[in-house]
């Protein structure tokens, strides 16, 4: 039922937007994991959709901060976590990238369109190097789950990209997460250092940054997907599992594989703050996350989970 009032307001959307010689399409828009159920399902895509906040944002018993690119495996891993743990039935998470939630953490707030949250995390997941640099705010942390990258394209690969070189063609629009506040971007410009040295990386960083052919997301896990299934990019870098998951769900996408030898691995590690107002569920998490049922959550994702 709701992926049928989905298409029908998409379809009402685009028929407004007649006339217009660029009008915005919607079918490939999230949220791509499945709503909570509500008496009022009120989702309209490019005008109210909040993709990234997962659950009850109410009273939770549990918060999560996840780093964004693990969005794919919440349905399952809360579902998990509540069968393991029937106690904690309200639970809040939010997939944002790591740097923007390391400054909610810092700040203590976020506004995102006209909704403020003030809520504080007991966990907060991110790549080694985040979680070091912020070791000071943690009781507790453990490595959980390991990534690498991939390049993603449309579907037919229609630019014959085959490596990280490619990405420098003139006629090869990049869509890029921004280094400045998503992690993946500076272990993407580590690859591009070892594919073809600082060369290749001033080159797709640097001068087709200031032509527009590369583009910097802000939220790189949804625009860069989107920016393939729409055709406004042709290429884009990203972690292995996102690629494998818009395939999964049958978005007309492909992965193009990056060998060992230019590519990274990324270390995925959870922390429970130690000002965490919920403790004991923090903790109770924390245990989860290593369990066997959660590492098989994040292996169906394209995730590996040994060291």
């Amino acid at each position: 039922m709701q992926k049928f009032i989905r298409k029908i307001t998409a379809a009402v959307l685009m028929t407004a937007a007649a006339g217009h010689a660029f009008a915005q399409e919607y079918r490939f828009d999230p949220p791509w994991n499945t709503p909570p159920e509500s008496k009022v399902m009120f989702t309209v895509p490019g005008v109210d959709n909040v993709p990234d906040l997962f659950g009850d944002i109410n009273d939770p018993q549990l918060v999560i901060f996840f780093a964004g690119n693990q969005f794919m495996v919440i349905d399952d891993l809360l579902a998990a976590f509540k069968k393991a743990h029937p106690q904690y039935q309200r639970i809040f998470a939010e997939t944002l990238p790591p740097g923007i939630l390391a400054k909610q953490i810092e700040g203590g707030s976020i506004t995102i369109g006209n909704m403020r949250i003030t809520l504080q995390p007991d966990v907060y997941t991110a790549g080694k190097t985040r979680i070091d640099q912020m070791a000071d705010k943690f009781s507790d942390t453990v490595t959980y789950a390991y990534n690498k990258l991939a390049i993603m394209v449309a579907k037919g690969n229609p630019k014959a990209i085959r490596g990280w070189k490619d990405l420098a063609r003139k006629d090869v629009r990049v869509s890029m997460p921004n280094p400045a506040w998503e992690g993946i971007g500076r272990r993407i410009e580590e690859a591009y250092v070892k594919a073809g040295g600082t060369t290749l990386k001033d080159q797709i960083m640097q001068y087709k940054v200031a032509d527009s052919s590369t583009y910097l997301t802000q939220i790189h896990h949804r625009q860069t997907p989107m920016r393939m299934l729409y055709g406004t990019s042709d290429a884009g870098p990203v972690w292995y599992s996102e690629a494998h998951y818009q395939r999964m769900i049958g978005h007309p996408v492909e992965m193009v594989t990056v060998p060992d030898s230019e590519n990274i691995k990324a270390t995925y590690m959870a922390g429970r703050l130690k000002n965490a107002p919920h403790q004991q569920a923090a903790t109770d998490f924390m245990r989860f996350l290593t369990s066997e049922t959660a590492r098989g959550i994040y292996r169906k994702y394209g995730f590996t989970t040994g060291g």
